[in-house]
């Protein structure tokens, strides 16, 4: 694709910007009807005609005037047609002031709210396709809003962001959007994605302060009464007087703002003066309304904020992102820290565009994505995984034996032993079969799993050295951060201490996983599972060997030949060897049995056992790049999300 769109419908505004993947860094916002942020509304004229905009809400013509339908679409079937009537509009528009031209190599990304299921996203993606949009795709809002601030230079939010838990708010004139992303997966929040709260509420106190303080009420509610349109737009005004306020507030206080707006519905126009001080804001957030159940705007959203909270069942957000026209208000921010104290608040400097922005952005991020992924796909495809591996793996199979022999020898030579002595053991030639069984038990303790975690990470350390050689440079083609693709960047941290919590460290916990399973192939290998078990056929007679040598020094030679010969030896006898001298035995042989062990190594491994081995952890190390590749998707989301 050459150019990305983005269209942020909203349901009460609605904006549209545009990417060039070869000429533009930052997305531009389009205006539509000389307006960047336009009302979302349409009328159809007398003479037939479309039109859509802040003139559609008062144009003398108008034979059917349509808004605030966006809102109504997951329960009212009429409103898919208001939307793509309005759709069609903009994109007539955009062909009509040549933002747009027929047969371009585009494509559109449309958001929605992130309470919306895959079913009704795709429903509102058909409305576009019949409509006859490029193709397009449906992402959710406060994703978008995500990834204008991951882009944005303002706010300098960079790609770490995107391994830290993030709640976006955002808050639009109807509802109020709220997304958890932990590592850069969307999780659901017991809220469903929206609170039924926006902006629209404020300015509809606003408004009807101002019809309470005009010179005719009574003749302005009857209008209202008659002409929806009407009403909307001077709610429209509202919102746009209460945006201007807040964004400066401190200065407002001391001076008049204020607004007039003339309405053209009756022969006579009538004028309405739209004034916000100190006093009136107050009201605006504090007033209970009866659409509220007559609570107030802080009320509802102090409510949904500490919902938030208590449906986020990982790690408390570090970052709070708002968006939105209503987070330029310094009260949204005040509020938000004080239910998330210990995170971080940021908004853009045009929260009105920043889903617009988001949305273009993730064209363009979109098919960058496609292509660094097709360059992991012929890494993976290539020899070049398994080569590393092979090249490395006689130095794992060494670090394991090295890291099992001590502990083998004191939790399971050691008590093998005093069995031996106690006779529970009857003959010495049963010590190997009972060492086999106990240490293949052992090896599947949570207790040698942990032993191994080490040398593996270590080992892993070394294999990952060599493959950022093939890595780094698909990262730094694709300007994407090469630790995206780095082991290193993970096993360093897991490697000082191993109860670290991985979800910090990586966000699908994919290192986690990739270590776990190469511990247990190991584990086979040395078990036996995987046909080889180093451990099991490196160990006979050594143990035996070194009981005998204790029983000549205890017994003298020509006793201890008496007692082989009887074939049990009695337990007197065995007890007559203090349980220290095995112990020390035991750390004398440990070189012993290390040497007999690499020898066992050596002679018993062969080519197809190596390379079943070799292929088991290749794709477990083919498959966390994979996963690790996905992160640099996080800013788009969920594939699933859009298709």
């Amino acid at each position: 694709m050459n150019r990305y769109y983005g269209f942020d419908l909203g349901d009460a505004e609605s904006a549209v910007t545009r990417l060039d993947r070869y000429e533009q860094l930052v997305p531009e916002v389009l205006s539509i009807r000389e307006m960047k942020s336009f009302v979302t509304a349409y009328a159809l004229l007398k003479n037939g005609d479309l039109l859509i905009g802040e003139g559609a809400c008062y144009d003398p013509d108008a034979v059917t005037r349509k808004i605030r339908f966006k809102s109504r679409f997951l329960n009212d079937a009429t409103s898919a047609k208001d939307i793509k009537s309005f759709a069609s509009g903009v994109l007539g528009e955009l062909y009509l002031n040549g933002d747009l031209i027929k047969g371009d190599d585009c494509s559109f990304y449309i958001g929605c709210p992130a309470g919306w299921d895959k079913a009704a996203r795709e429903a509102y993606r058909e409305i576009f396709e019949r409509t006859g949009y490029p193709p397009a795709k449906i992402i959710s809002e406060s994703r978008a809003a995500l990834v204008s601030a991951c882009q944005s230079k303002h706010l300098q939010v960079g790609y770490d962001i995107l391994s830290r838990p993030v709640l976006v708010v955002d808050i639009g004139s109807s509802t109020t959007d709220f997304a958890y992303i932990m590592g850069g997966k969307e999780v659901e929040l017991k809220t469903g994605g929206e609170v039924y709260l926006g902006g629209g509420i404020m300015d509809e106190i606003l408004l009807e302060e101002s019809v309470n303080a005009s010179n005719d009420p009574k003749k302005i509610r009857k209008i209202f009464s008659e002409s929806d349109a009407w009403r909307s737009y001077c709610e429209f005004a509202c919102r746009r007087l209460k945006e201007k306020y807040f964004s400066d507030e401190e200065y407002w206080k001391k001076n008049d703002c204020q607004q007039t707006v003339t309405i053209r519905y009756t022969r006579l126009p009538v004028r309405l003066t739209l004034r916000l001080n100190e006093k009136i804001a107050d009201r605006l957030l504090n007033k209970g309304v009866e659409r509220l159940n007559g609570k107030s705007f802080k009320e509802v959203f102090l409510e949904s904020l500490y919902q938030a909270k208590e449906g986020i069942t990982e790690k408390q957000p570090e970052l709070i992102f708002l968006t939105g026209g209503v987070s330029k208000m310094p009260a949204v921010k005040k509020w938000c820290q004080e239910v998330f104290e210990d995170a971080v608040i940021i908004s853009g400097s045009e929260p009105e565009f920043s889903v617009a922005k988001g949305l273009a952005y993730c064209g363009k991020i979109d098919d960058e994505l496609k292509e660094f992924k097709m360059e992991i796909d012929r890494l993976k495809e290539s020899s070049i995984v398994e080569n590393i591996v092979m090249n490395n793996i006689l130095t794992l199979y060494r670090n394991a034996v090295d890291t099992f022999v001590d502990p083998i020898l004191e939790n399971v030579a050691l008590p093998v032993i005093e069995r031996w002595r106690r006779g529970e053991i009857e003959k010495l030639d049963m010590i190997d079969g009972e060492l086999q069984k106990e240490i293949d038990v052992y090896l599947h303790t949570e207790e040698a799993r942990k032993l191994l975690m080490k040398p593996v990470t270590s080992w892993l350390k070394t294999v990952s050295y060599a493959l950022e050689e093939y890595t780094m440079p698909i990262c730094v083609k694709h300007n994407v951060p090469y630790s995206a693709l780095s082991l290193n960047s993970y096993l360093s941290m897991s490697d000082i201490d191993f109860k670290v919590d991985t979800k910090d460290l990586f966000a699908v916990n994919e290192i986690t996983w990739m270590i776990d399973t190469i511990v247990s192939i190991i584990i086979g290998l040395l078990c036996g599972g995987s046909g080889l078990a180093l451990i099991a056929n490196g160990l006979p007679g050594i143990f035996a060997g070194a009981i005998i040598s204790l029983l000549i020094l205890a017994l003298g030679k020509d006793k201890m030949q008496e007692a082989i010969l009887a074939s049990k030896i009695p337990v007197a006898v065995r007890k007559l060897i203090p349980k220290s001298y095995f112990e020390v035995r035991m750390y004398r042989i440990s070189q012993e049995v290390r040497d007999n062990l690499y020898a066992n190594l050596e002679k018993e491994k062969n080519d197809e056992i190596t390379e079943r081995i070799v292929r088991e952890i290749s794709e477990q190390i083919e498959s966390c790049l994979t996963k690790m590749a996905e992160v640099v998707e996080i800013p788009l989301g969920d594939k699933n999300l859009y298709q």
